[in-house]
């Protein structure tokens, strides 16, 4: 594995991240909406089964190239699983040139001062000595309301997280999520730039991370983040947004890619024929790509 050469696709390609980290947690409404019904598992482990089958049919289509998805974001328990004979992270850089990350999050604490902090970690460095093949990883909070003290926590928290992934030579998404339909999202918005870029100040050089933001109310909100000499790359998350709706607002963001997950799914089926479930796909991915570039 380059790290170079994988840090030149995420700073500078064209394209965007895919992603494919549907956890315990999501991964019965992702089936659900592919058309696997709780009833088709009897298991978490037949129900793991049939996400990871979803993702391998998603990773082997024709259009999922590093033409135009330069990245993706896996489940821990998928780093184990296998594509044609090798592992998953090995095969996308090896064989599809396209950059691994890692979630890393355990899930959300109950809401308080308007936001939800990530659940503690254990084991995260031991997590991260054994991702092998893994370039970076990627953990998620979210904001519910514009609170000055749950924002500065949040951000603070994922700042201490980017640090001991980077401490072990890896790149960390930051993920503090707005959450679309708040009321006060334009100003939620606001605090989190400000707290951004306090804590990216605080960073040493050659502490580079990347960051996850949903798409901002104010179009290009967050061009001085992106353009922060500690910021490898700024993504933008679909978060709830159907395909045409989240690309047509990242599409007014100069400075953002995207990194969508239900978004690059939306219309498939495992019902589909190889050739029905390819079509949709690929335009899912054009458009997305459109949008990214």
């Amino acid at each position: 594995m380059s790290k170079s050469e994988q840090r030149e696709q995420m700073s500078n390609g064209a394209g965007f991240i895919a992603a494919l980290d549907q956890s315990g947690g999501s991964t019965p409404k992702a089936l659900a909406l592919y058309g696997v019904e709780a009833s088709d598992y009897s298991s978490d482990e037949e129900m793991f089964g049939e996400i990871q089958k979803m993702r391998a049919r998603i990773i082997l289509a024709d259009d999922f190239t590093n033409e135009k998805v330069i990245g993706a974001i896996l489940f821990e328990r998928t780093l184990g699983e296998e594509i044609d004979g090798r592992k998953v992270a090995d095969f996308l850089w090896s064989e599809k040139r396209i950059v691994p990350f890692l979630k890393i999050d355990k899930g959300l604490e109950d809401e308080a001062n308007g936001v939800q902090m990530m659940k503690p970690i254990p084991g995260l460095a031991d997590t991260l000595a054994k991702a092998s093949g893994v370039f970076g990883t990627k953990e998620r909070s979210v904001i519910h309301e514009a609170n000055a003290e749950g924002i500065a926590a949040v951000v603070a928290q994922q700042f201490d997280i980017a640090r001991e992934v980077i401490a072990a030579d890896m790149v960390p998404i930051v993920e503090p999520e707005v959450n679309i339909n708040s009321a006060t999202k334009a100003e939620a918005e606001d605090i989190l730039k400000a707290e951004i870029l306090k804590n990216l100040d605080q960073l040493d050089e050659g502490q580079d991370l990347m960051l996850k933001l949903t798409i901002p109310t104010n179009a290009n909100l967050y061009d001085a983040v992106a353009d922060h000499p500690r910021v490898v790359r700024v993504v933008a998350l679909s978060g709830g947004y159907s395909t045409e709706q989240a690309c047509d607002l990242l599409g007014q963001n100069g400075k953002m890619i995207a990194s969508f997950s239900r978004a690059l799914t939306e219309g498939l089926s495992k019902q589909q024929s190889n050739d029905e479930f390819n079509a949709a796909l690929g335009g899912n991915i054009e458009k997305i790509y459109r949008a990214s570039i």
